[in-house]
């Protein structure tokens, strides 16, 4: 991943905002999503790079951070997808192709996680999925 240690946190944090948006576009986060989300944190997001936050914990962890405080602080969902979205448009050729895969199969993973997607998820992945081949 092509990133300064800053402006990759920052594409963390904003994933976090991203992943929480998609989550709650039905107004409501479900057990499910938190755990699709975690375990694909784990499972493929740490992976990535080897960015550390100050505390020498790896970055991607900042995704579920931001994720949870979103969601304690319950966020408007499409604020947060305009959060990630002004990020993406500052920040988009920082995002490889892998990268960009990753977040949608995040994304849908999440979606599908509890009952299938519903027409509020799919209208704001249908936006990501736009979103992401400018």
């Amino acid at each position: 991943m092509k990133n300064t240690k800053k402006v990759g946190k920052e594409l963390y944090e904003n994933l976090g905002k991203l992943f929480y948006a998609i989550a709650m576009a039905d107004s409501r986060v479900h057990g499910k999503e938190v755990s699709k989300l975690r375990s694909f944190i784990r499972k493929y997001w740490l992976e990535v790079d080897e960015l550390e936050d100050e505390y020498g914990t790896d970055a991607a962890f900042q995704i579920e951070s931001v994720f949870d405080w979103s969601m304690d602080n319950d966020l408007d969902s499409e604020a947060c997808y305009d959060d990630f979205k002004d990020f993406y448009k500052d920040n988009k050729g920082m995002l490889s192709a892998f990268i960009k895969v990753l977040i949608l199969d995040t994304a849908n993973a999440i979606s599908n996680s509890f009952s299938g997607k519903n027409k509020a998820e799919l209208v704001m992945l249908g936006k990501l999925e736009l979103l992401l081949k400018e």
